[in-house]
């Protein structure tokens, strides 16, 4: 098996996502633009999209970075619109959007209409998250859409196996249908809970950071398989093991806890460039496929089926915003009715990724009667349009709607402050626990240590403080900025005498890389890394 085309995707999306982190247009937008012109540069293999690759071994490990960094505790306080818009709105959209392709397209039989429906219903976790990053929406809009991108991929999967059953004649009732859902969401969901505090335990007992980390590679793939093998939804077992890791990684020791984020971090990186640039190389396969559907006719209807999907999301949306806070007076005078931008911007949100390219290239070729399946090459075309249509037209304006809403994202003011607290209320702690320890005759330490003890708990306290104060009037940076900077500089000196004293065979190379070790850790302390870094 040749490994060259995989490594020549991996390097160019991630070329391309580098590329992107220079300009005002999403890394997204750019990896499928890119991937649209490589697919027809000569020499560039073909990439095709294997659902039996994409779902079991690329959906794991992506939706687990998108949930162990959400919070358990905003999406439990939002938890009716994300369920809303993860299970309300996929099913909704399943039959509103199959029904309208049935209308609008002629020839498309309505079994595979609905089938086309269910492919395209969900939108994407991976893109939420990053234009939500991008554009700095607030704080609860962005809780939402995260929310429902994590658990609408089990709804929508549940929803074309069942749509697809009865487009192939396997005959499946709606009562079969519904209790295959529940059960693929129950049972997904108990596969989760099972399995979530054993992998606890084992992470929290195992002494070393290295293999710590080789479980949290694994747990996503084990926590999927684990619910597939039961016919359960493997999208909700991961979601849930990933949320109740999240929330308690505080319990994990802290070089895991850096290994893991440095590691998960470049893990999300490629699998996301790889995952965008792919979705623009299908263009040729899909063309190639439509057969005696002509490809202006095809862009005809790939048109008026993407404006069915983006009309059918605005239908559910706004009742779905304002009608339980119209019947519920509880949920009125705890929330109040959302202002009239965030249905907007929710439903201007929806923009599909690879879970449709990769559910719809799962579609079997025939029926179980020997027949093609019908029309399976048009809803292939009409997935890749939709997809493409909403990363592009929806990805690229919202930021402009965002701007032009004049929506406030959120105060770093404010977070700063809060930060701030939090960081006195902790500091304050750490002060009486010391008090008490140098109380005790076992702890007794030279005064210099103990010092630095207090020197070093003091800057802790003061550094975010230094952050809301008045700015250096000769280089415009805070009190803590001039500090972390003064402080890689002088590292940066250690650094270099250390290369210096190896260079000259006075210390080995195992010498230096505990020394270089030590100084990034010291400057990892001192060095609050950008949230764009």
């Amino acid at each position: 098996m040749d490994a060259l085309p995989l490594v020549a995707l991996v390097a160019a999306s991630a070329a391309v996502a580098g590329a992107a982190r220079r300009t005002p247009v999403p890394a997204p937008l750019l990896l499928v633009a890119a991937g649209l012109l490589a697919s027809y540069l000569p020499g560039v293999p073909s990439y095709t999209l294997d659902a039996h690759i994409v779902l079991p071994l690329l959906l794991p490990p992506l939706l687990y970075t998108a949930a162990v960094d959400s919070s358990y505790l905003d999406l439990r306080a939002n938890l009716r619109p994300v369920a809303l818009l993860s299970v309300g709105y996929v099913l909704f959209a399943t039959v509103a959007v199959g029904w309208l392709a049935y209308l609008l397209v002629p020839g498309l039989p309505l079994t595979a209409a609905l089938v086309l429906g269910a492919v395209v219903a969900p939108p994407d976790a991976v893109t939420a998250a990053a234009i939500a990053r991008r554009v700095g929406l607030p704080a609860r809009v962005t809780t939402i859409l995260q929310g429902e991108s994590l658990v609408n991929d089990a709804t929508a999967i549940t929803a074309f196996k069942v749509a697809l059953a009865a487009a192939v004649g396997a005959g499946m009732s709606w009562g079969a249908g519904i209790g295959e859902f529940v059960l693929a969401s129950v049972g997904g969901i108990g596969v989760g809970l099972l399995l979530m505090v054993p992998l606890h335990w084992l992470r929290t007992h195992l002494k070393e950071a290295l293999l710590q980390n080789t479980l949290s590679l694994l747990i996503p793939f084990v926590a999927y398989a684990a619910a597939e093998r039961v016919h359960a939804s493997g999208v909700l077992a991961v979601v849930v093991v990933a949320l109740y890791l999240g929330h308690r990684s505080w319990q994990v020791d802290f070089a895991t806890r850096l290994q893991e984020a440095a590691v998960w971090k470049m893990v999300a990186f490629v699998l996301e460039s790889a995952v965008f640039a792919l979705i623009g190389l299908q263009l040729p396969f899909v063309l190639r496929g439509l057969g005696s559907y002509g490809v202006a006719e095809s862009f005809g209807y790939a048109a008026l089926v993407f404006v069915a999907v983006v009309v059918v999301r605005f239908v559910w949306v706004y009742p779905a915003s304002y009608l339980p806070p119209w019947l519920s007076r509880r949920i009125r005078e705890r929330e109040g009715a959302p202002p009239w931008t965030s249905p907007l911007i929710i439903g201007w949100a929806g923009m599909r990724g690879v879970v449709s390219l990769a559910i719809a290239f799962s579609i079997p070729m025939v029926t179980h009667d020997g027949e093609d399946f019908p029309a399976r090459n048009l809803v292939l075309f009409l997935t890749f349009t939709t997809v493409i249509g909403t990363l592009v037209v929806q990805g690229l304006s919202l930021p402009l709607l965002v701007r032009v809403l004049r929506i406030p994202g959120r105060s770093e003011r404010a977070e700063t402050l809060a930060e701030a607290q939090a960081q006195s209320e902790a500091s304050a702690a750490a002060d009486a626990r010391l008090e008490e320890l140098l109380a005790d005759p076992r702890n007794a330490l030279p005064d210099p240590l103990t010092q630095r003890l207090r020197a070093v708990m003091e800057r802790r306290r003061n550094a975010v403080w230094e952050r809301l104060g008045a700015a250096n009037p000769v280089t415009g940076e805070s009190a803590d900025d001039t500090y972390r900077r003064l402080a890689r500089n002088m590292i940066a000196a250690e650094r270099e005498v250390f290369v210096r004293l190896r260079d000259e065979r006075r210390i080995d190379d195992e010498m230096l890389r505990a020394l270089l070790r030590r100084l990034d850790l010291e400057e990892a302390a001192a060095y609050r890394e950008s949230d764009g870094a």
